[in-house]
């Protein structure tokens, strides 16, 4: 599972990213509308030694964008107070149950 930690690292700049873009659209700053993108590309990168350290397209990718997704709703509710339908939540949590189906099954 050595492909696991730039799968972190990818999730890692990828909430930094999301950070900046959130931060652009509320407050127009041109330079953080270009340090998310400079976060977005080092997080790309990351997923390339992800795939060749052996995440597989299909897994990696379901467990990249279920963090991502996860980090994102952590980030929106306690950051930038924005809220969840009970649904929403729901889906939160199966996400989570897939991720640990995928990676505690190995």
């Amino acid at each position: 599972m050595k492909w696991l930690f730039p799968l972190m690292i990818l999730v890692a700049f990828e909430g930094l990213a999301d950070i900046f873009a959130k931060e652009w659209s509320l407050r127009a700053a041109g330079w953080k509308a270009a340090a998310a993108l400079a976060c977005y590309l080092a997080a790309n990168t990351f997923w390339l030694f992800a795939l060749r350290s052996g995440a597989g397209l299909a897994r990696g990718e379901l467990i990249f964008s279920v963090s991502c997704t996860g980090l994102a709703l952590g980030l929106g509710v306690l950051l930038y107070r924005e809220t969840l339908s009970q649904a929403q939540w729901v889906g939160t949590a199966l996400g989570l149950i897939s991720i640990y189906l995928l990676i505690g099954h190995e």
